[in-house]
Formats: C-alpha cells, structure tokens, sequence
C-alpha cells in the first residue's frame, strides 16, 4: 500500500524570506561599503599629494595638514567598518532568532515521521550560516563590485595600468572558478560523512548501558571510524586543494602587485607618469584584487554555509510550517477510528489495515494482541503522531490533525513503552515543564501512586534525576512516567504497557489510578500483554497482524477468547482402530 504524498504547495523559500526580511540591513551594509571603498583610496591620495605638494613645496604646514585630515579620514573608516560589522552581528541574530524555534519544532517532526533521521545537526547548520552572514567572507561580496571603480582610476592614471589590473583580475577569478570547481564535491562528501558520524555515535550513546555490559564498543567504535575517517580523508582532500589555490592566489596577487610596480617604473622612464603615481598604482591594484583574494581564501566557509543553506531549506521545505489552527472546543474525549491504515516511518507493509471502531467518553479499553500486531502503532495513531495512508481519526469528531498540537497536548496523556525522562526535578517532568504548579504535581503523584516513592528520594520532588533519568530503576520511570501522564487531569490517556516494570504494588497503585480516572469519566486506551491488568477496563479491542479481529465489551470478548482458548487447547479423540480378536481354540491340536 503505497504512502500517499501531501500535496505541496510552491512557495518561496522561507530561509530565503527570512534573509529578506534583514534586506534594509543588507543596503546599509552596502550603503557604508561604497565610503569604506572610497576611503580605501586615502592612502594612495596621501601618497600622491606628498610627492605632489610636500616634497616640491618643502612645506610643513602642508604635510601636518593633510597628515591630519588622513587621521581624521582612516578614523571615520575604522568607525564604519566597526558599524558594518555590528550590522551584519545583527542580521545573524535576527535571522536566528527567525529559524531556530521553527528548526527545533520541525525536528520533532522528523524524528516523528522517520526516526532514526533526526539529529541536532540543522541547528549547527543554521550557526554555520550565521557565521557567515557576519564574518569576513561576506565583505568580499559587498567589496567585488567596486572593483570596477578601482580599476577606472587606474585608468586615469594610465590606460596601461587598467589593461594589467584586468588580466590579473581575469587570472584570479580563474582561480576562484578552479577552486571551486575541485573542492565542491570533496567539501560535499565531508558534510555528508560528519553528519552520518555524529549520528552514529548520538545513537550509540543512547545505548552505551548496552555497549559497556557486552563489550561491544571497540567494535562500534571500528564502524564509527569507518565513517569519521572517510569524513577526515574527504576534509583533508579539500582543505588541501583549497590551501593550493589559496597559496596560488596569494602569491600570484603579490607577484602582481609587484609587477605593477615594474611597470610604472617603465612608464616613469618614458616620463608617462610620476614616481609616486608609480606606487600608487601598485597600492590601487592590491586594492582592486584584494576581494578576488579574501573569496579565494573565504570560499570553503562559502561552500559550507552555502551546503548548510540548502539542508535547511530542503529541512523546513519538507515540513512546512503549521498553519494557524482556530482553537476547538476543549475535547471530552471520544475516539473515532474510521477505516484506519498506516506505514510506520521506514517501512514498507502497513501495521495497521482497515481498523474502525468507536470509543466514548470515559470509556477504558483495553488494546490486546500478540506481539507486532500493530498495537503501538493505534497509539500513535490516536495520538496523530504518525501519518495515515488510508482513513480517519476523529477526537470529538474532528480530525485530529484539525487540533493545534501544543493546544490538544495540555488534555492528552501518554505513557510510551520507552519511558523517557528529561533532565530537571521530579516535579518539572511531573508538570511536562511547565511552571510547578506543586498542588497539581503532588495531585498527579498520589494518583499514580508515587508520592511516597518520591518523598523516600534525596530532595523528593526537587531530586535531579538527570537526562533520560538514568539515576532511577525501570519501575521509578514508568510511575513517575505515568505520574506525569495522568497531571491535570487530562481527557484523554494512552498507556502503552504501563505495567512492564512494575512488581505487585506498582501495578495494584496503576489499577487504582485507572479506576480513579474513570470515575472521572477520563478516556483511557489500555495496551498490555498482562491479562491481569484489563479487570479495569470495560471494553477490549483484539489486534492481530494490524487487523482488528474482535472489539466490545470486556466481559464478551473474555469469554469468547477463553472459549477459543478452551477448544484449541482441547486434546482431540484419537479413535482407536478395532483389531479382530484372534480366536482361540480349546481343542486338542490336531483334533
């Protein structure tokens, strides 16, 4: 059954809609770039009044002021540059500002929809493109443009000049182009190998209980080299490459410059121009060269930030960001499941074929099967954490994916298989990280039946439990787990093998907690392998391969099952073949 694709509309980039919207900013940069350039011809004006002005006049009052009106003017230029700067700081942060919360939503949604694919590396991405946005590389950019006005004066200072400051320019955009041309794909390969190595180990860290107990990290650590030094072989092929045509460029410019130099020298010979137009040349040139070189130089940063632009892009393209929802009513908690299919991330058959069924409010329903019957995935389904191929789920008979997420998350319940705790205080997870609100927290606790568990611990509800909670035991997450399911009192609960790490106490406090909920008229959806745990429950639901086989009141299905159990486990009547018996004679032989 193959996924159907959302229909997505064309629209402009939002990455590139946020760059925009710093446009204004972009033109001050630019504005304040055209002084800096202007200013940047001090030097050589200096220069040219001293042999001009100074040296034939012999005049002091002339060199102190035209020394301090060039102070004045390098003084103004420094100011500028430190304003453009500032500016472009600002546009980083604005733009961060911009995508970073829409970047971290947009992971969750990855990890939703293909786990196992999601990493925190789109916000390295977006740093990396900050950081170019405000370094050095960028003034390359602004600057280029004014090569031309560089080159027009040397021109007044002598048409041969212009020539030669062409064909080093030509020269050196070759480079840039060659550069270019022969890292791209090496930078490419790098990205690519840095990001699959740091999946790797963010996924294998998540498992290093595992690793540690079974010895399994030097052999992990032989797969994770695999991909961190083809990422160092692919790096170091680039950076060399790039370091060639950077050294090239440098030296090349100097060479040029130089011979710049040789040439006014032939041109002063001839009496075409004047020994300090000689140098000045050589200065305006290096000036005109001089963003062909800072590109050069810059351009694997360029290419990464440019590579790191298109992840993102393709990243928030792939999601697009949520439309305004109109808030719904608060749900009361009826489920409706019409003809439900759905592909779990990554794989190819459906876990779930056809499924209908109705759950009122306040109903407890016990989800019952074998194992990979497709129970987890219903969950998850109810929930609208993953996309349906084929049907409706309906919360209060509206879609699901009608409610606004973080809306519908303050009524909603869940308690996963694999319980994750976060890093903060037993009251913090309790209360989902929203401020403590201790009345509510300990509510939430005594109802689970933790409250005295969390008393007996170091600080009670103010313990760190640290990321994961990997200080507690399995049986402390789940209830603390199901503590912060059940906070404020929510309409709608899902429960996924509550009761997999609990003893006999743990699991008598989970029936009473569900009893008290459904006195509260609260939805509860069941999923358990124990049998014990469904005299809760007032209807049960039965999976098999992603099929729902049986759905109705508990105390039916129970029977039923048990009577099916009855009959297959019934030893069946083998009918014995009936022999002749053999007949014997009383007479004497041979009678």
């Amino acid at each position: 059954m193959a996924q159907k694709q959302p229909n997505k509309k064309v629209t402009q980039s939002e990455l590139k809609e946020a760059i925009l919207e710093s446009k204004k900013s972009f033109i001050v940069v630019g504005f304040f770039s055209m002084f800096i350039n202007l200013l940047m011809l001090v030097p050589t004006l200096y220069m040219l009044q001293l042999y001009g002005r100074v040296m034939t006049s012999r005049s002091e009052s002339t060199l102190y002021m035209l020394t301090g009106i060039v102070v004045i003017l390098f003084i103004t230029m420094a100011l500028l540059e430190i304003v453009r700067s500032k500016v472009l700081v600002r546009v980083g942060n604005r733009l961060d500002k911009a995508l970073s919360q829409r970047i971290f939503n947009t992971l969750f949604e990855l990890a939703n929809k293909q786990p196992g694919k999601a990493s925190s590396m789109p916000l390295s991405d977006l740093t990396q493109v900050r950081q170019f946005l405000t370094g050095n590389g960028l003034f390359a950019f602004f600057d280029a443009p004014w090569i031309p006005i560089y080159i027009s004066v040397l021109y007044l200072f002598h048409p041969y000049y212009a020539y030669f400051a062409i064909f080093a320019a030509l020269v050196l955009v070759t480079f840039t182009i060659l550069n270019s041309y022969f890292t791209k794909e090496k930078l490419a390969q790098a990205n690519q190998y840095s990001r699959a190595s740091t999946m790797f180990v963010d996924s294998n860290l998540r498992n290093a209980e595992v690793i540690n107990a079974m010895g399994m990290r030097t052999n992990v650590r032989k797969k994770w080299e695999e991909r961190y030094y083809a990422f160092l072989n692919a790096q170091n092929d680039a950076s060399n490459k790039a370091g060639i045509w950077a050294n090239v460029s440098k030296s090349t410019r100097m060479m040029f410059q130089s011979l710049m130099l040789g040439l006014g020298g032939y041109l002063a010979i001839h009496n075409e121009v004047g020994p300090g137009m000689m140098i000045a040349g050589s200065i305006v040139m290096g000036r005109a060269l001089a963003p062909l070189d800072l590109m050069i130089n810059t351009w694997k940063g360029f290419s990464s930030a440019k590579m790191a632009y298109a992840r993102i892009d393709a990243l928030l393209n792939d999601f697009p960001k949520d439309k305004e929802y109109m808030e719904l009513p608060t749900p009361e908690g009826e489920i409706l499941l019409e003809g439900v299919a759905v592909i779990p991330p990554g794989a190819k058959q459906p876990s779930l074929r056809g499924i209908s069924m109705k759950i009122e409010k306040g109903d407890v329903v016990g989800i019952i099967g074998p194992s990979a019957a497709g129970k987890s995935s219903l969950a998850r389904v109810i929930l609208g954490l993953w996309p349906l191929v084929q049907g409706k789920v309906r919360l209060d008979k509206a879609d699901i994916h009608q409610w606004d997420k973080e809306h519908l998350g303050k009524y909603v319940g869940y308690l996963p298989q694999d319980i994750e705790l976060f890093e903060g205080t037993i009251s913090q997870n309790i209360a989902r990280f929203h401020e403590v609100d201790p009345t509510k927290v300990v509510e939430a606790a005594k109802k689970a039946g933790v409250h005295e568990l969390i008393l007996r611990l170091p600080d009670g509800y103010d313990t760190k439990i640290g990321a994961g909670g990997a200080s507690l035991s399995g049986g402390q997450r789940q209830r603390i787990g199901f503590a912060r399911a059940i906070y404020d009192n929510p309409v709608l609960v899902v429960l996924d093998e509550p009761n997999s790490n609990l003893d006999d106490q743990g699991e008598a406090s989970l029936v009473n907690a569900i009893k008290l909920l459904k006195e509260n008229n609260t939805t509860i959806i069941l999923i358990t392998h124990r049998p014990s745990i469904l005299q809760v429950t007032n209807k049960i639901a039965v999976i098999k391969q992603g099929v729902l086989e049986l759905y109705g009141d508990s105390k039916e299905i129970l029977e039923k099952m048990a009577a099916a159990s009855k009959q297959t486990a019934a030893p069946k009547q083998v009918s014995k073949p009936t022999t002749p018996m053999p007949k014997i004679s009383l007479s004497k032989p041979g009678s």
